[in-house]
């Protein structure tokens, strides 16, 4: 821990100020301390399902292109001010100004060049979500862009290994993986909580052959969504409890939200509980929680009858056969690619996403409108993909991770194995293309991820469990253990594995492995 760090905790009198919620120091339950809890707005909730929703824009090719294996692509972090509340200003922080940034749509084999300039007042690092990236381009907590404008004295911890530039970065993704519904956004040390309730989100989205030759929707009929929550001041802009306001010098939230930061108002892209026309046509959804703390336990509410998903990817791809679902569950971080069929629905019918894991307004997510009759030349096949099923017997070490509060500096904090995050300390050291388990046990519930690898897994709470498909991303409850199994191919160096509750994460829920 750095002085700046060790100040900050001298300063505000509360570990939770950096490293964790201090129920103990303030004289409240850690389990109290430990909830996430709802910030509520300064300005009356808008009226649900009166807004559009908005279609992410696509990023397009830098005017210099690409060559016959690479595309370059152009990308300004900055501030613009933005209508989310009707009749309201919002600043946010957002990749070419946009929340969410645009889609970056790739090609697996085919390399992407992304070429950012920060002209933020702090420092970024943009992590792709779920990207099988080299250690250099995977947005490392500490590998820092500097504002263009200068005038910030960087703050990573004293970190040796930190590649730190000013202005702008190039981060390189060769995309030597399958189909996916991935995201970017920032991950900043310290400051990842606020940074992306603030804007930097947005999606990637990678296609193959293999998913193409599938008659599944395309075109306008595949749409990405974006559900996250956030809270608004009364100037109408976006209200979080960081102890600094600028984001430039003490890390941390006020005490109470140690647990996690609750929004009251529900986006999907950017809208407040909006409304969407469909034709009675197959649709495939891209669903992303990128909420800090909440979440989702998402159902179709219908006038007459009953309406599902069908749910045919995860986190890592597709599914190797669809599943047909009444509920999708979310938590931070977590994709599932669905399709919903309108073609029962009467012209003229509205359909409710909802959220069963919440109550009011916060129970509402957004509206289907069918306002069309259409033909469907898509269909869902009974067969979407193999994947190769990793076999516990070879893996070459079993090891043993502890996701729980634990005294930090004297108080109590967020943990790995009992240890704040330490860019100088190596938590695992596994071998390249070498297959292991990871037993993960939690004290409250912690949605985990791993940067590079895609995972399955085994068991949870010791029974066998069937979780189709690859997932970089486990929402494990309250006083569970998970087996997960993953082969560490790619790339060796550098990585991070960590709580995606974003309040848990900044407060030193995070740990590193180095593929040697």
């Amino acid at each position: 821990m750095d002085l700046r760090r060790r100040d900050a905790l001298r300063l505000f009198g509360l570990g939770a100020v950096a490293l964790g919620p201090m129920a103990a120091v303030a004289g409240c339950s850690t389990a109290g301390a430990s909830e996430a809890r709802l910030l509520p707005s300064e300005v009356p909730l808008p009226q649900p399902f009166t807004s559009g929703l908005r279609i992410p824009s696509v990023l397009q090719p830098a005017p210099d292109g690409g060559d016959k294996s690479t595309d370059f692509y152009d990308m300004v972090v900055r501030p613009a001010d933005v209508q989310i509340l009707p009749g309201l200003s919002t600043t946010i922080w957002g990749y070419d100004g946009q929340f969410p940034g645009p889609t970056l749509r790739a090609r697996r084999g085919r390399r992407v060049v992304l070429r950012q300039s920060n002209e933020l007042p702090v420092p970024i690092a943009t992590h792709l979500h779920g990207g099988r990236t080299p250690p250099e381009a995977d947005g490392y907590p500490t590998d820092l862009t500097m504002p263009a404008a200068g005038g910030f004295v960087p703050h990573h911890m004293n970190d040796p290994m930190a590649k730190v530039t000013t202005g702008s970065r190039s981060y390189e993704y060769p995309f030597e993986q399958r189909a996916s519904t991935l995201w970017y956004h920032d991950h900043r040390m310290d400051f990842t909580g606020p940074q992306v309730w603030r804007g930097l989100a947005g999606f990637c989205l990678v296609g193959d052959e293999e998913e193409d030759a599938l008659p599944l929707p395309k075109g306008d009929k595949d749409i990405p969504l974006m559900i996250c929550d956030r809270s608004f001041g009364a100037d109408g802009q976006f209200r979080y409890p960081a102890l600094d306001a600028t984001l430039r010098e003490a890390p941390g939230v006020q005490e109470e939200y140690g647990g996690g930061v609750l929004g009251d108002v529900i986006l999907v892209n950017g809208s407040p509980w909006p409304v969407h026309e469909v034709a009675g046509t197959r649709y495939r959804f891209r669903l992303l929680n990128a909420s800090n703390a909440r979440r989702y336990e998402l159902a179709l509410e219908a006038p007459s009858g009953s309406l599902g998903f069908v749910q045919i990817g995860s986190d890592g791809g597709l599914l190797a056969a669809p599943v047909p679902r009444q509920t999708i569950t979310l938590a931070p971080a977590e994709r599932v690619d669905v399709v919903i069929d309108f073609g029962g629905v009467r012209i003229g019918d509205a359909i409710t996403m909802v959220n069963k894991a919440a109550g009011g307004a916060q129970g509402q997510i957004m509206r289907f409108l069918v306002a069309r009759a259409e033909t469907d030349d898509s269909a869902i096949p009974p067969r979407l993909s193999e994947i190769e099923r990793l076999d516990p017997a070879q893996a070459v070490v079993t090891r043993e991770f502890s996701f729980k509060s634990g005294e930090v500096g004297g108080h109590s904090g967020w943990t790995v194995n009992e240890n704040p995050f330490d860019p100088s300390r190596m938590d695992a050291r596994p071998a390249l293309d070498s297959i292991e388990v990871w037993r993960i046990s939690t004290d409250v519930e912690h949605p985990i991820h791993l940067h590079l690898v895609h995972f399955q897994v085994l068991s949870v709470g010791g029974k066998a469990v069937d979780i189709p498909g690859w997932k970089d991303t486990l929402d494990l409850g309250a006083v569970k253990t998970a087996e997960i199994i993953m082969r560490f191919s790619g790339y060796r160096g550098r990585y991070v594995f960590h709580c995606h509750n974003l309040e848990h994460e900044d407060m030193a829920m995070m740990g590193n492995f180095e593929v040697v």
